[in-house]
């Protein structure tokens, strides 16, 4: 059969160089993709992700047996409500669903009403009210931007300058609603789960690096990099998380009316009071799932047809081993960043996952921040980690960079 994944980035590149390994898989498309997806045979289609109605054509047209849907701003949209309308098989999670990422305030009531670990919080529609709250509470603090913000609208506020200054830059961005959490403490992973229909499937945690230089330094990102699996998160805090995050979150939705089907992502935190959780998200995390996905030694389509058809679905994961992505970016990203850049050569036996790239007269130019991820498996952390690092060192990345200690926290 045709498969259409849905979304640009290095995300939706895994997932479609990960549906081309199915011998059930004809032909795969993304939408809008990139160029750099077509050395590994996967076909880039320019539809926006938030054209539903082109996008439900190009699903028909094309006899698409199967659409998987990366990113949260095509579920906010409905993508997924537009094509059961049209009696199309898709993954993912309605928009109303789909609120439990969109709306941080839906996210923290969620969480207050069915019991799940979470840090104290308060919501708030003024800058005035807001304000008063920060300046009663003191610092660090944490302020969210409630709707959606690519990963960014996160503010870990350590004075109060620094607080004010982002709940003004919410409120004049025109966000209308901000959440403030207390500060925590402690080490982050994050667990994804194929969900439905009240029935999930944990991945194999990862541990994602979120600041924008070495040490956790700088501003927030996307994300900078990842690893899978997390050596010093132990499978008992797993497996709580399992219980005590993941299970009750799936039963609230049903039980709110909002049954969740697609990828449902908890960002957790282990922390001397247990574990807590961050956020959730509706869909597969950026960088993460370039290094969980291909741990996963089932066929992809087979295991999401079955779930999607309530099928038995026993997904096998690889035992040993560690995955580490390294994500470049342009100069000056999460801000300002540089122009278009040529990209360098890259070695064949590198594993290559692109975003923000452009293509002019057969040569990949960058585009945005986040321009690809490198990734690099072996049996131990620390090996792999230094044989990655020893390659990409070698090449002159002009007017980009990256973290030289992804995956440190887990040697």
């Amino acid at each position: 059969m045709n498969i259409l994944v849905i979304g640009a980035g290095g995300r939706e590149h895994a997932i479609a160089k990960k549906m081309m390994e199915s011998p059930l898989a004809e032909r795969v498309y993304v939408t809008p993709g990139n160029p750099g997806m077509k050395q590994d045979g996967i076909e880039p289609v320019a539809i926006s992700e938030l054209d539903n109605q082109a996008l439900v054509n190009f699903a028909k047209e094309n006899k698409i047996g199967l659409t998987f849907v990366g990113p949260e701003t095509a579920l906010a949209n409905g993508i997924v409500d537009a094509f059961l309308e049209a009696g199309l098989k898709i993954f993912g999670p309605t928009k109303e669903a789909s609120e439990i990422e969109v709306s941080k305030d839906f996210a923290k009531a969620l969480m207050a009403k069915y019991d799940v670990p979470t840090a104290v919080y308060s919501s708030f529609e003024s800058l005035e009210a807001s304000l008063s709250y920060v300046r009663e509470q003191g610092a660090p603090i944490v302020i969210k931007a409630d709707g959606l913000a690519a990963g960014k609208g996160v503010t870990v506020a350590m004075d109060l300058d620094t607080a004010e200054v982002a709940l003004r830059d919410i409120f004049e961005g025109d966000q209308g609603k901000v959440v403030i959490e207390e500060y925590l403490e402690g080490e982050e992973f994050s667990l994804f789960s194929f969900v439905h229909e009240g029935r999930i499937y944990p991945m194999p945690i990862a541990q994602d690096h979120k600041r924008a230089f070495d040490g956790d330094k700088g501003p927030n990102t996307g994300g900078m990099g990842a690893y899978s699996p997390v050596p010093h998160i132990p499978e008992a805090v797993v497996n709580e998380a399992f219980e005590q995050v993941v299970k009750p979150t799936v039963a609230g939705m049903i039980a709110e009316g909002r049954s969740f089907t697609g990828v449902l992502y908890a960002g957790l935190m282990l922390t001397a009071d247990g574990i807590k959780t961050i956020e959730f998200n509706a869909r597969f995390g950026d960088p993460e799932t370039q290094v969980v996905l291909p741990r996963l030694e089932s066929d992809l389509l087979e295991l999401i047809l079955a779930l999607l058809e309530g099928r038995k679905v026993e997904p096998r994961w690889e035992k040993d081993g560690v995955r580490l992505g390294v994500v470049i970016a342009s100069e000056g990203y999460p801000g300002k960043v540089e122009a278009s850049v040529k990209l360098p050569e890259l070695g064949d036996d590198m594993e290559l996952y692109y975003a923000g790239v452009t293509e002019k007269d057969g040569q990949l130019y960058s585009k945005g921040g986040r321009v690809l991820l490198v990734s690099a498996s072996g049996r131990e952390l620390a090996k792999t980690q230094q044989l990655l690092y020893d390659k990409l060192d070698k090449i002159k990345f002009d007017g980009l960079f990256y973290r030289h200690d992804i995956g440190s926290k887990g040697v």
